[in-house]
């Protein structure tokens, strides 16, 4: 029996609303899920896993028609999902009327249920969220055992606030994958047996490295996973980066750098920067054009202007500079004091310098 799992596709959604290229990334998670379906059918699966919050709030009845000629066009395909806590279902929901196609299951109950596939002796259990937060660790003590069928688990949660899940517990259980929703960084928690598929775009900037899906087998007879591969497939990927800089270094030559590396890993990824090491206190770096022509998510500027304090006091000894200096000059100064000491020289110099 060959698998994909997948969920936390949160369709509907407008990652980095504040930035220019939104309505691209919000096209990229409806374009990506549609290549989940090609997949689909490409690799001849059996089932369809999908591990919650599908969608990024209630959807709307005319997502759910859309999301739902997808699935049309992989009949053969058992589409089996439950909802996660962005798309609860609520009593006015449009989802308590909707028909799906005949090979969809929404395991919509609140408590644990199942469905059963007797062409592949495949029993699916899961849940669907009602309210936001599941505090309760219902998975721990499900109080199913084997049934002599392939017991598939779909669950959504693994914080304290959502679906607490225990480890261990899943591990004694006798199911024979266990596809987790809600934690967005792929991972596989269980060897073979339980796996985070995580977002499968990434959503924001923490969400860093690849996204995908994973795609599995499942042998009938020994009813247990025997193989499990992650399949990177997002368009765009969060890539943090730190570029260090020294007293030699000018706006021109960082924004050149900044800018080679970004062609480098491609114009199609979304970046943040971080600048670290020591600067010319004279420079202060202005990378907004940078911000118009590619996709930087956050510029973080940790570099420190290399001022030689000792100099400065034997310079200042008397004056406002010299005080501000032995205020606030110690050792193992934490970041912020750091910070403090050179805007404040800085703004002394400056003004010391318009005066004169």
């Amino acid at each position: 029996m060959k698998f994909i799992h997948t969920g936390d596709i949160h369709w509907g959604m407008s990652p980095d609303s504040d930035k220019p290229w939104s309505r691209e990334r919000s096209q990229a998670i409806r374009e990506t899920f549609e290549e989940v379906i090609r997949q689909a059918k490409e690799r001849d699966v059996d089932f369809l896993f999908i591990a919650g919050d599908l969608f990024h709030r209630q959807p709307l009845a005319r997502e759910l028609k859309e999301v739902n000629y997808l699935f049309s066009t992989i009949p053969s395909v058992h589409v089996v999902m439950i909802a996660g806590n962005h798309d609860r279902i609520r009593a006015n929901s449009a989802l308590m009327s909707f028909t799906w196609c005949p090979n969809v299951t929404f395991l919509m109950n609140e408590e644990l249920d199942s469905a059963y596939f007797k062409d592949f002796n495949v029993e699916v259990y899961g849940f669907s969220y009602y309210t936001a937060e599941i505090t309760e660790p219902k998975l721990n003590q499900t109080g199913i055992t084997d049934n002599g069928r392939i017991q598939i688990l779909l669950a959504h949660g693994g914080d304290n606030t959502h679906l607490p899940i225990d480890k261990n517990s899943l591990a004694a259980s006798p199911f024979s994958y266990i596809a987790l929703g809600h934690i967005h960084k792929p991972q596989v928690l269980l060897e073979r047996r339980a796996a985070y598929c995580g977002s499968l775009e990434p959503l924001d900037k923490t969400e860093t490295g690849a996204h995908g899906i994973f795609f599995g087998e499942i042998d009938s007879s020994s009813r247990l996973v025997t193989a499990l591969e992650f399949i990177p497939m997002c368009q765009s990927q969060y890539i943090s980066l730190a570029v260090n800089v020294t007293p030699k270094t000018t706006n021109m030559e960082l924004a050149s750098r900044i800018s080679q590396e970004i062609q480098k890993r491609g114009l199609q990824h979304i970046y943040r920067f971080y600048i670290r090491g020591m600067r010319d206190p004279d420079i202060s770096f202005d990378l907004d054009v940078l911000e118009s022509r590619f996709r930087i998510v956050d510029i973080r500027d940790d570099s420190e202007p290399q001022y030689d304090f000792a100099q400065l006091f034997a310079e200042h000894p008397s004056d406002m500079i010299g005080f501000f200096i032995r205020a606030l000059q110690k050792e193992n100064m934490s970041q912020i004091e750091k910070k403090a000491l050179y805007y404040g020289i800085n703004a002394l110099i400056k003004t010391k310098d318009e005066r004169s």
